[in-house]
């Protein structure tokens, strides 16, 4: 037996499933502390203070002169790049560090834009 449903209620069915298949397509944002714990903390510490394991500490990063922090020994080039880290700075920086500071001894990148956003936003909020 066949059911034939109104051609209406087809179409506003349909209108409420296409919203919901949008939803649920959609990538929640990166988590900036998730990314930071995944990729920069074997290196890094954000905890204002305290000493980088192999790499400075970044608390405060946002708008430091590069090469700044007293207790570590940064590469040649890191130290002559006259580099301010701003925001565009740093996502410069992540995308590729040995294209925007030749010598630099950092070599891990963040390909994907919007988790160097996400990063980049933590960061901001460590002080």
């Amino acid at each position: 037996m066949k059911f034939l449903l109104p051609s209406a209620l087809v179409l506003a069915a349909g209108a409420m499933i296409a919203p919901l298949t949008q939803v649920a397509a959609a990538d929640p944002a990166p988590n900036g502390q998730a990314l930071f714990a995944q990729r920069c903390q074997a290196c890094h510490t954000v905890v204002a203070g305290q000493r980088g394991v192999l790499a400075p500490n970044l608390a405060g990063v946002t708008g430091r002169k590069a090469a700044s922090v007293a207790q570590f020994n940064y590469s040649p080039a890191l130290k002559a790049s006259n580099v301010t880290w701003t925001r565009a700075n740093l996502d410069r920086f992540l995308q590729g560090p040995g294209a925007m500071v030749p010598g630099t001894r950092m070599v891990i990148t963040v390909a994907n834009p919007q988790e160097r956003a996400a990063i980049l936003s933590f960061l901001a909020t460590k002080r």
